[in-house]
């Protein structure tokens, strides 16, 4: 009962403090690893003593797949300066899906690790806000990117409608879903925008919330928008300008990146430049278009992906989102309101990561992990209700 219980904790702490990692960061520059390193060693042991393998799951080949991928064109790009680093970013976040996975459909309730992933966004949003209050001009909070920030909140607001909305427990999840739209709007980011329209637009779709609530809530949000922009005018003024010449720089260097990516593509569609590559490469396939940028990410999560592993790690990549989305598509049949939450949640994360190169962060592995556990339960249950 011990092992289960601080399985169950260190699964929801690696969930609920991934949007904190700055704050993590700023005490000690490892500590935003222990919780998860600890999630996998407890989750070892527990193997051990039960004696038990993971139950075999498509999710497991792919995983393996995309880490041969990893290890392969690591190998021939070991040279190069940023490959081991980002290898060793990569593997971590392999080992948590299935870790994470595992647990989800044992010994951790899928809601809890919802519940989780939701509090460590109220309190990233939470610190945005008060960044603002601080004078930033811009919510950033626990991360140093606006549109990082967002991304998080985005992803964590469809999963409130997996949880319980009854009487008080309503109430409170209205004032979460307030700090965490706030949140993202003062992170005045465009892409986390579009990725919440798409992900509302999806629970609409699947009837997991009604149109008249969607209404309600943008009316609600809109006058509190008119109501703070009264109060502060000068402060809106300055972020709406910052905003607009970032906005304006942003378009054109995106589209400079991923055109360099789409080189880096075609010149090795194979094996792709290797994890980080796409930072050593980049001054070279964009023919030095950004003179004091030499080194940036791609801000777009697929086209990165592809240009450093090619085009069998972006299609083995996309295979395991597609696989949450399958795997998730039972337990909605058997009208499982959290499988809708976390398809929309998903929808939320790939349409931000168009702008984004979100894929050293936690929610998009962490969610198809969740929504693989969410199918191995309902298949679990469809058994056992057949078997009486």
């Amino acid at each position: 009962m011990w092992l289960t219980a601080l399985l169950r904790v260190l699964a929801c702490g690696t969930v609920a403090l991934a949007p904190l990692e700055g704050y993590l960061l700023e005490v000690n520059g490892q500590l935003a690893k222990v919780v998860p390193a600890a999630l996998i060693a407890v989750w070892v042991v527990s193997l051990v003593r039960n004696r038990r393998l993971p139950e075999p799951h498509p999710l497991h080949l792919l995983v393996a797949l995309l880490a041969v991928v990893l290890l392969t064109t690591s190998a021939v790009h070991v040279a190069e300066p940023f490959t081991l680093e980002y290898l060793v970013r990569w593997v971590p976040f392999l080992v948590i899906t299935v870790v994470l996975a595992d647990v989800a459909a044992r010994e951790v309730p899928v809601k809890a690790l919802l519940a989780a992933a939701v509090a460590g966004a109220v309190v990233a949003a939470s610190g945005g806000l008060v960044s603002l209050v601080s004078g930033e001009l811009r919510a950033t909070g626990p991360l140093e990117d606006p549109n990082d920030l967002s991304f998080f909140l985005v992803a964590a607001l469809p999963l409130l409608v997996a949880l319980p909305a009854r009487g008080r427990s309503r109430i409170v999840l209205l004032l979460l879903g307030a700090v965490l739209v706030a949140g993202a709007a003062a992170t005045f980011s465009r892409g986390g925008g579009i990725a919440l329209g798409c992900a509302l637009a999806w629970l609409v779709l699947r009837r997991a919330i009604p149109v008249r609530a969607v209404v309600v809530t943008a009316a609600v949000t809109g006058l509190a928008a008119l109501v703070f922009a009264q109060t502060a005018q000068a402060e809106l003024s300055r972020a709406f300008q910052e905003k607009s010449h970032i906005a304006g720089t942003n378009a054109d260097t995106r589209v400079l990146r991923w055109q360099a990516a789409a080189r880096m593509l075609a010149d090795d569609p194979l094996l792709g430049v290797g994890p980080g590559g796409f930072r050593q490469e980049y001054a070279a396939a964009s023919r030095n278009a950004e003179i004091d940028e030499q080194t940036p990410v791609a801000h777009n999560l697929f086209i990165e992906v592809a240009a450093e592993l090619g085009l069998p790690g972006f299609a083995v990549l996309a295979a395991l989102v597609a696989l949450g989305f399958v795997a998730s598509e039972r337990a909605v049949r058997a009208n499982r309101r959290e499988a809708v939450a976390v398809q929309a949640a998903l929808i939320a994360v790939l349409v931000a990561s168009i702008f984004l190169s979100e894929q050293y962060y936690l929610p998009l592995w962490s969610l198809v992990a969740v929504a693989v556990a969410i199918g191995q339960r309902a298949l679990k249950e469809s058994r056992c209700a057949s078997s009486t």
